[in-house]
């Protein structure tokens, strides 16, 4: 499994590793009763400790993305599809609020920046 940690992010590495799985849950990537790595496999690869993964898949599996059967592994679950929707909310919202600001740094008014969504929306 491909993830990047970024070990300059403010983000803590776990917090990397439960947003770049829950990331990869969302978009299909990962699906329904797929197996994740061992939790030290994906640590020896990222070359992290292992308590950081496993802090990492718990979480994941305290959302409802993953569950862990001992002795088996950790697998995706059917992820909460509210929980889902609600990321992909949240994505949107901040699009948007880039969006606004960008417009409002190059000058552009709030009924500017509306008639432009309004038009947008219509297409």
């Amino acid at each position: 499994m491909k993830l990047i940690i970024n070990n300059s992010s403010m983000q803590p590495i776990y917090e990397q590793i439960v947003s770049q799985i829950k990331n990869k849950i969302m978009h299909g990537e990962l699906e329904k009763e797929e197996m994740l790595p061992s939790v030290r496999t994906l640590a020896k690869e990222l070359k992290v400790s292992a308590l950081t993964v496993k802090k990492a898949y718990d979480a994941l599996e305290e959302e409802g993305f993953v569950v862990t059967v001992h002795g088996k592994g950790s697998f995706v679950t059917l992820a909460n599809q509210q929980f889902m929707l609600e990321e992909k909310k949240k994505e949107v919202e901040a699009d948007l609020e880039m969006a606004i600001r960008k417009g409002r740094s190059c000058g552009m008014s709030n009924q500017e920046i509306t008639e432009l969504f309004h038009i947008i929306l219509e297409d």
